[in-house]
């Protein structure tokens, strides 16, 4: 198929889906018909469109954490314990490597493997494997909104299975499960891939089943400027709500600066509402998602505990509708269910201590709110100019002209050549704006932001910035000083 912004027809859906279920056996057990009936019964508790739109409506900051293990009963389990342990309001369904890899056979031999060995021999659940009737298990098993989380640049399998196997909300997105996890994959194919996925809970959604859609708003997690994460969450999510998606959490991976991050929310909110408006997607329900850091760790346990008592505390201040919980582990791995669990109920407490303070709006949160916007419109203009008027054919060709790229990422679809590093204040700025569109007042505010800093470290404004900004929280900073 050609890429193009255009929800696709019924007959090009079903024209690709019979190849998509024969993928992997358990794909014959997937009935559409059958799972909006099922869907039918679903409780609204259990429900993840349906409690977003509570606490939206609420003004409550939901706790999400990661988690997934190999074999089933071991991870209705593990949810349940972290249900029920670390008071999670909502519960996901974290992939393993080799599904997000379309590598099935080897997720059979590893599950066959952990059943030896008496323990998850995979660093999440293979769904694929499980089929429609694994996830109805766990689905009725565990008392709470579930949702997908994985990092599949091809997921298109996996979302027929658990879709109809009862999950009612599903991360990722063409771009944001491409750039961060991929090397050589195309963004034309994941965002075609992705689109499939998108018209999969529109047509859900046509027949009264709504599903979240959730794009992967970190990206690589490692000082990512708002205006990247946040042109590509609303890029993401025009796309989905052009395939028909109507319940959409669009995200945002902390920074570290209070007023950065507060501001940050609330400029995704205001942007997506406004641009989702704009191309005639009004009817979308909009909720955010703070994800606590998403760098490198303390290695100490009580000092980790900080990092995500400050990611608690900026969720819970930006009121986000939901917070995906780090864990006093990071540093060292795969968490225990009880490190997760103490992850958890320290974002609760947090949260609940800030529930009835509102967070000023100073001068400085308005600036920053300013800046995020032009930026960030910058590039959505810029992007859908060279796409003439297409979101999916302009992403592809702003990621070969530089007008949208991620610092970091593995992808050789993204240039690489913006450079972010922190503030005097720790909000992150451009030492090298790169290619990215920016008018040239944006670029002297952030070249005389980065100076600024220069100046108060006594030091040149260098590459060096940026290397020490990468490990400066893992060293117990926030700004990556010089030693003196």
């Amino acid at each position: 198929m050609e890429l193009k912004n255009k929800k696709w027809t019924h007959d090009e859906f079903y024209a690709v889906r019979k190849e998509i279920i024969n993928h992997w056996p358990t794909g014959a057990d997937v009935n559409f018909e059958e799972a909006v009936k099922y869907h039918e019964t679903i409780p609204a508790k259990k429900h993840f469109a349906k409690r977003l739109v509570k606490a939206k409506k609420n003004g409550e900051t939901l706790t999400q954490p990661r988690a997934g293990v190999a074999l089933l009963d071991e991870h209705i389990n593990l949810l349940n314990f972290l249900r029920k342990e670390g008071e999670a309001d909502l519960l996901p369904t974290t992939i393993d490597s080799y599904t997000r890899q379309n590598q099935y056979e080897n997720c059979a031999n590893a599950i066959e493997e952990s059943m030896k060995a008496g323990r998850s021999l995979l660093n999440g659940f293979p769904a694929v494997n499980h089929g429609v009737h694994g996830v109805r298990k766990l689905v009725e098993s565990v008392d709470g909104p579930l949702q997908v989380r994985h990092g599949t640049p091809d997921a298109r399998l996996l979302t027929e299975i658990t879709l109809a196997g009862g999950f009612t909300s599903y991360e990722g997105g063409g771009i944001s499960y491409n750039i961060p996890y991929a090397k050589s994959v195309s963004l034309e194919k994941t965002i075609l891939d992705w689109q499939y996925n998108d018209r999969l809970v529109g047509i859900y959604a046509e027949h009264g089943i709504e599903i979240n859609r959730e794009p992967f708003g970190p990206l690589t997690g490692t000082l990512v400027p708002p205006c990247i994460s946040h042109a590509v969450a609303i890029i993401e999510g025009i796309l989905a709500a052009e395939q028909g998606v109507k319940n959409i959490t669009l995200g945002y991976g902390q920074c570290g600066n209070l007023f950065q991050d507060v501001a940050a929310i609330k400029a995704l909110e205001q942007l997506a509402e406004e641009y989702l408006a704009k191309h005639g997607y009004g009817d979308c329900v909009l909720t955010t998602v703070f994800h606590q850091w998403m760098g490198g760790f303390p290695q100490d346990e009580a000092k980790a505990f900080a990092v995500i008592s400050w990611g608690a505390a900026a969720a819970a201040l930006a009121k986000a509708t939901k917070v995906i919980v780090k864990t006093p582990h990071e540093a060292l791995g795969i968490p225990t269910k009880e490190a997760n669990a103490m992850g958890l109920r320290a974002t609760k407490q947090l949260i609940n201590m800030l529930a009835d303070q509102p967070f000023p709006m100073t001068a400085e949160v308005d600036i920053e709110v300013a800046m995020i916007k032009a930026e960030t419109r910058c590039i959505l203009d810029k992007v859908f100019a060279l796409g003439n008027g297409d979101y999916a054919v302009g992403s592809v060709r702003a990621f070969e002209a530089g007008v949208l790229d991620v610092p970091f990422a593995p992808s050789q679809y993204s240039l690489n050549k913006i450079l972010p590093a922190r503030d005097n204040n720790g909000a992150v700025r451009l030492f090298d704006v790169g290619n990215l569109p920016f008018t040239q007042d944006i670029i002297d505010f952030h070249k005389g932001k980065i100076d600024e800093r220069a100046k108060a470290e006594g030091r040149k404004a260098s590459f060096q910035m940026v290397i020490d900004d990468i490990y400066a929280i893992s060293k117990g900073r926030l700004v990556g000083r010089p030693n003196k």
